[in-house]
């Protein structure tokens, strides 16, 4: 039996950059409402036509397979995760295998949105603990911005969210005591309308009915939130899968050296820090840049906190993430 160890990561986010004071032109709000409640200072938002949801996931898978000193033919399998692919269907993990010209690896997408980079680890690390794969790329990329309801009626989640995408590459490990040590995941289905954008779907709403209603005032293709209801279940999730993580492989939280938490609201990370007793260098938050980029945040933040040298060899890393679905995971990594 293997472990499986980050070997290279990178990240990219457009050049736009949009500020709340920007977003307030556009629609009624202001900085202050929006730092106050979510944290969030100024997001990245794609060109259109500039950039796609595979496209900024390829910018940043060659960056991490430049740094895991890998050529693109030694990857064996692809995985991605988003809830803002491309197209419908096909999903991204094959356009990601076409546009690097990798071999005809097999490609995997996840679709569990705010957790989705964390379940996706999860299934790499599964796939080379048991020998099946000795390098896999794992990308969490996400394009929101010509999805939102970029108005006041939409203000409550447009002004959250950002585009960007982050990548890493996992690779056979022979020394059991480093790597990721254990993941855990899991779902409460039971609230899954609570954050969730129900159209085009074949449940509900598809395109024919949209099409046919053809109704300006239609808001279920646009994301819905409830906030405070989402806020409240996050902070118990988060610390409940962190402890979980803790605990599986007999470690204090005094072990810590660095907790990387998906990028939901900066109010969720700091309740989640002041929980747990953190100290500030012992928790990266980056969303005041970038705002909530979903599957991306994590591997977005984690490249940052690496390039700034905030992780060394033999840290602890601890990644945490909750949302949509409801779904929730962490991952405990020795670097």
């Amino acid at each position: 039996m293997y472990h499986s160890k980050i070997t290279g990561l990178g990240y990219y986010v457009p050049d736009n950059i949009v500020t709340n004071d920007d977003l307030s032109k556009i629609m009624d709000t202001n900085d202050e409402w929006i730092q106050e409640r979510t944290g969030i200072q100024e997001r990245r938002h794609v060109i259109r036509g500039e950039d796609t949801t595979t496209s900024m996931g390829v910018k940043a898978a060659k960056v991490a397979i430049e740094r895991a000193k890998i050529d693109k033919d030694d990857i064996d399998f692809v995985i991605f995760a988003t809830l803002s692919p491309d197209y419908y269907f096909p999903g991204p993990g094959v356009l990601v295998q076409r546009d690097l010209g990798l071999k005809t690896v097999g490609a995997l997408d996840v679709r569990n949105q705010c957790s989705g980079f964390v379940y996706a680890i999860s299934v790499a690390d599964q796939f080379i603990k048991t020998g099946m794969y000795k390098n896999i790329l794992v990308i969490g990329s996400e394009l929101h911005s010509t999805g939102l309801d970029m108005t006041t009626r939409g203000r409550g989640v447009s002004v959250i969210f950002g585009d960007g995408a982050g990548a890493a590459i996992l690779s056979r490990e022979e020394d059991t005591t480093k790597g990721i040590l254990s993941t855990h995941l899991h779902s409460e289905g039971q609230h899954a309308e609570e954050l969730s954008l129900v159209a085009p779907g074949m449940g509900k709403r598809w395109v024919t009915d949209i099409i046919a209603d053809n109704d300006p005032n239609d808001e279920s293709y646009y994301p819905y939130m409830n906030g405070q209801f989402v806020f409240k279940n996050a902070v118990v999730r988060f610390s409940e899968v962190i402890n979980e993580g803790l605990q599986a492989n007999n470690l204090q939280v005094s072990d810590i050296n660095l907790l990387v938490p998906h990028q939901a609201n900066l109010r969720i990370s700091q309740f989640i820090q002041q929980k747990f007793r953190l100290a500030d260098n012992q928790v990266y938050n980056n969303i005041q840049k970038y705002g909530n980029t979903t599957a991306a945040s994590i591997p977005i933040a984690l490249t940052e906190a690496w390039e700034q040298g905030k992780i060394k060899e033999g840290d602890l890393i601890v990644l945490a993430a909750f949302g949509s679905g409801f779904t929730w995971g962490s991952a405990i990594i020795r670097w």
